[in-house]
């Protein structure tokens, strides 16, 4: 399922070029246009679903498999070390409305509370 309107579903189906760093049935994962760390990936399940609330819902084998496509992507990129981020909602930042997590490493990134 997917939807012409959706940048990462025209991403997934070849209509739109990327830096594709992995591939499997059910997820792709590719380089961040606007990266944030070194590893900036975005691991995206080929199904179209708004967010990681409905994946978890509809797919939880997908969503272990994309957790598992982003440990690789750490430990190829990140000696295994890496932020997994899901925005869920506009206003804390989801500005694409098909669910990705946003693998961030390969530098010393700290932490700091909002």
């Amino acid at each position: 399922m997917s939807d012409t309107d959706c940048i990462f579903c025209q991403i997934i189906a070849g209509e739109i070029p990327t830096d594709m760093v992995v591939e499997t049935e059910t997820i792709v994962a590719f380089r961040d246009i606007a990266p944030h760390a070194p590893t900036h990936v975005l691991v995206v399940p080929r199904q179209h679903l708004a967010d990681i609330t409905d994946l978890a819902a509809a797919a939880p084998d997908v969503l272990a498999e994309l957790i598992d496509v982003a440990q690789r992507i750490a430990d190829d990129e990140c000696d295994g070390q890496f932020r997994l981020i899901f925005n869920t909602g506009p206003r804390v930042g989801q500005s694409v409305f098909h669910v990705h997590g946003h693998v961030i490493g390969g530098a010393d990134l700290g932490w700091s509370p909002a």
